[in-house]
């Protein structure tokens, strides 16, 4: 389980790259640039069966998993977008990160699962964290000409958790499926595109590499660890730990030289550090009381 919750982990690595390699994309618009990054996860996908073929024929897949992925995958980005559009980015963004306290208080309805208080309170201290990033410690207020925006945004949060959960329930499931929910997502991307958007293509090699960037990792990799992380992994401790993904994209951009450090940073961090290390603790102090009990 600690392994698999290690490799769930690296989806929230791979996440923390987003900012940078969507502002190093140009100005794309959000749906192309969706159908363009999920493109390339699906190479990544096939290029994984291609290596590593299945040792014999397939196990039919049920027709609610293929709803939850798609609907997951493609769900929370269309109404992130939509989001965006219609409330501010501030509380937009707050609203759309409920996603990781949500997983945690619903993974107590998980069979095998226990919800315990230093989850709560650990994903609590997380989201505390992650207010800090995106408020930059100002303040942010909801007003009711942005309720579109607003419930959008809700719903965003609403499809990832579930996505993530309900994929834990069909843990026989491999991970290989979500090649062809990544090549679902980018033809519902591209349709959204050409109903909604204006082409803007890349126009340039830094840019190109930047949306390559993007479908290799973020929009690419981290949805087959995820996957991988949340069937086999602890449920509660990625969500906790899924806050760190503003944190460390915050900290990539400053590496970047795109953003300044703060002292609001520095309180997000040990908000978010220490609201993971909580709601891992048992995963921490398990293999130290078995050393305990080996020497006695």
């Amino acid at each position: 389980m600690a392994r698999a919750t290690l490799i769930g982990f690296t989806a929230v690595i791979m996440w923390a790259l987003l900012a940078l390699f969507t502002a190093g994309s140009g100005a794309v618009p959000p749906f192309l640039l969706s159908a363009l990054s999920f493109s390339v996860a699906t190479l990544i996908g096939l290029g994984m069966r291609i290596a590593a073929p299945p040792a014999g024929p397939a196990e039919p897949v049920p027709p609610v998993v293929w709803l939850i992925g798609i609907a997951g995958l493609f769900g929370y980005h269309f109404f992130y977008f939509t989001a965006l559009r219609n409330a501010p980015a501030v509380e937009a963004s707050l609203i759309a990160y409920l996603w990781p306290l949500l997983i945690v208080l619903g993974s107590a309805l998980m069979p095998g699962e226990r919800l315990g208080w230093h989850h709560i309170a650990g994903a609590l201290l997380g989201l505390a964290g992650t207010a800090l990033i995106i408020t930059k410690g100002g303040g942010f207020s909801f007003e009711s000409r942005y309720a579109l925006g607003y419930a959008a945004a809700g719903a965003c949060a609403l499809f990832w958790s579930g996505y993530s959960l309900l994929s834990r329930r069909f843990q026989a499931v491999p991970t290989s499926i979500v090649t062809w929910f990544c090549a679902a997502t980018a033809i519902l991307s591209a349709l959204c595109h050409v109903g909604l958007e204006e082409t803007v293509w890349p126009v340039s090699t830094a840019e190109w590499l930047n949306v390559l960037g993007l479908g290799l990792m973020p929009v690419g990799a981290a949805f087959y660890a995820w996957d991988y992380g949340v069937k086999r992994g602890n449920i509660q401790v990625l969500g906790a730990a899924s806050y760190a993904a503003p944190l460390l994209s915050t900290l990539i951009l400053i590496a970047a030289g795109a953003a300044e450090p703060t002292t609001n940073i520095i309180a997000a961090c040990l908000l978010i550090t220490f609201g993971a290390a909580l709601a891992a603790k048992n995963m921490i102090l398990k293999p130290r009381r078995h050393e305990a009990d080996a020497a006695s």
